[in-house]
C-alpha cells in the first residue's frame, strides 16, 4: 500500500513563515492601515515625504502596487500549493520574499534620496521574484492551466514599470493608474467568478436551499470578455463616448452576474453575503465610470475608481483574508462581532469616499470619515486576525 504523499514539509519554526498567507495577510493589512494614515496629513500639507511622487501619487502607488500585491502574493502562494499538489514556500525563503517587498516600500518612501530608477528597480523587483517563483511551482507541477496567473501578474508589473515612467517623463500617472486599476479589477472579476458563487452554492446547500447560482459558462465568459473590452476603452481614453457605451454595458452585465449569484439567499452567514457585497461595488464602479465619461462637469471619475478600488477590491481583499484565515489555521468558517463590524467599516470608508467625489462641499470630511473607516477595518482585521495567524493550527 503507498503512503500518501505528505503536502506539508516538517516545519518547526514560526507559525507566521509555515504558509504564505499568514505573513503577508498580516503585513498586508497593517500597511494598508499605516499607509492611509501617514496619506491624509500629506493631503492637507502636514507631512511630507522624502519621494519623487505627489501625495496624491504616493497613495495610488501604494495602494494599488504595494499593498494589493502583498494580499495577491499571500493568497497565491496558498492556493498554488493546492493546485499543483507541491509544497508550500516556507521559513527563510518566504522571510526573504517578505523582505524584498519590505524594501520595495521603503524604496518608494525614500526616491527622493535613491533616485527615481533605483526605486523603480526596488519596487519593481517583488513582483518580478513572485512571478517567478509561482511560473516555477506552476511549471513543476505542470498545473498548466493556471499560466494565467502569470499573466496577470506581468500585466501588473507592467503597468507598475509605466506608473515609475508616466510619473518622471511626464508628469502625471493617469494611464498607468487606470491600467493598474483595470488589472486588479479583472483579477476581481476573474477571481470573484470562482470563489463567490462556489462559496454561496456550499452555503445554500447546506440550508437544504436547492434554488443554487446559475449562470450558462458562455454567457459568463461573454461578460468578462465585454467587462475586458470596457476597461481597455477606458484605459485609453476615460472621457471618450466608446468608453461610456462599453463601460454602461459592462455595469449592466455585471449586474446580471452578481444577480444570478443569488446573494440574498444567503444573508444569514455574513462570511458569505460579504463577498456579493463587495463585487456590487464592481458595477456600481462601472455605471459610474460611464456616467463620468458622458457627463464629467455632473460625476468626477475619481467616483467610480474609488468604487472599484475601496469598494469591490477593498471589501474583496477582507472577505478573503478573513475566511482563509478561519479556514487555514483551522477556525470555524464563523464570522464574530468584530469581523462584522470589520466588513461594516470597509463599506462605510467605500460609500463615504464615493460621496467624497460626488459631494465636493463636504469631500474633506467625507474623506477624513473614509480613511478613518478605512482604517479602522483594516486595523481591526490585524488585532482580531493576528493572534490566529501567530500561532500554529488547531
Amino acid at each position: 500500500m503507498t503512503m500518501p504523499i505528505p503536502r506539508k514539509k516538517a516545519y518547526d519554526g514560526p507559525p507566521i513563515l509555515s504558509y504564505g498567507f499568514r505573513p503577508f495577510f498580516l503585513v498586508g493589512a497593517i500597511y494598508s492601515a499605516v499607509a492611509i494614515l501617514m496619506w491624509l496629513p500629506q493631503y492637507f500639507g502636514e507631512l511630507t515625504f522624502v519621494t519623487v511622487f505627489s501625495p496624491l501619487t504616493w497613495h495610488a502607488h501604494e495602494m494599488l502596487f504595494g499593498f494589493i500585491p502583498a494580499i495577491i502574493t499571500g493568497f497565491l502562494l496558498t492556493a498554488i500549493p493546492n493546485w499543483t499538489g507541491r509544497l508550500p514556500l516556507q521559513g527563510a525563503p518566504l522571510l526573504a520574499l517578505l523582505l524584498v517587498w519590505f524594501l520595495g516600500r521603503i524604496a518608494i518612501a525614500f526616491s527622493g534620496f535613491f533616485g527615481w530608477l533605483p526605486a523603480m528597480a526596488f519596487d519593481c523587483a517583488f513582483i518580478m521574484v513572485v512571478a517567478a517563483a509561482i511560473a516555477r511551482e506552476i511549471v513543476a507541477g505542470k498545473n498548466w492551466r493556471n499560466l494565467k496567473v502569470l499573466a496577470i501578474l506581468s500585466l501588473l508589473l507592467a503597468s507598475n514599470v509605466a506608473f515609475h515612467l508616466e510619473a518622471h517623463y511626464a508628469g502625471s500617472v493617469a494611464y498607468a493608474e487606470r491600467f493598474g486599476v483595470a488589472v486588479v479589477l479583472i483579477l476581481v472579476v476573474v477571481i470573484g467568478g470562482r470563489i463567490v458563487p462556489s462559496f454561496t452554492h456550499n452555503w445554500l446547500a447546506k440550508t437544504c436551499d436547492n434554488r443554487m447560482p446559475a449562470l450558462a459558462e458562455g454567457a459568463d465568459q461573454a461578460i468578462i470578455a465585454t467587462t475586458i473590452a470596457a476597461l481597455l476603452a477606458w484605459v485609453i481614453d476615460s472621457s471618450s463616448w466608446l468608453a461610456g457605451i462599453t463601460l454602461g454595458l459592462a455595469g449592466v452585465a455585471q449586474a446580471t452576474r452578481l444577480a444570478s449569484w443569488r446573494g440574498w439567499r444567503a444573508w444569514r452567514n455574513s462570511l458569505v453575503l460579504v463577498l456579493h457585497a463587495a463585487y456590487a461595488f464592481v458595477p456600481v464602479g462601472f455605471v459610474l465610470s460611464a456616467t463620468a465619461a458622458f457627463y464629467p462637469s455632473i460625476i468626477s471619475s475619481s467616483a467610480g475608481v474609488h468604487a472599484w478600488t475601496a469598494g469591490a477590491m477593498g471589501g474583496m481583499i477582507l472577505a478573503v483574508m478573513t475566511r482563509a484565515s478561519l479556514g487555514h489555521t483551522g477556525r470555524e468558517l464563523r464570522a464574530d462581532l468584530i469581523t462584522n463590524c470589520v466588513f461594516m467599516a470597509v463599506f462605510i470608508s467605500a460609500l463615504t469616499r464615493i460621496a467624497a467625489a460626488l459631494q465636493p462641499d463636504h469631500a474633506m470630511t467625507l474623506l477624513i470619515i473614509s480613511g478613518v473607516a478605512w482604517i479602522g477595518a483594516f486595523l481591526g482585521f490585524a488585532i482580531a486576525y493576528g493572534p490566529l495567524l501567530l500561532k500554529p493550527r488547531l
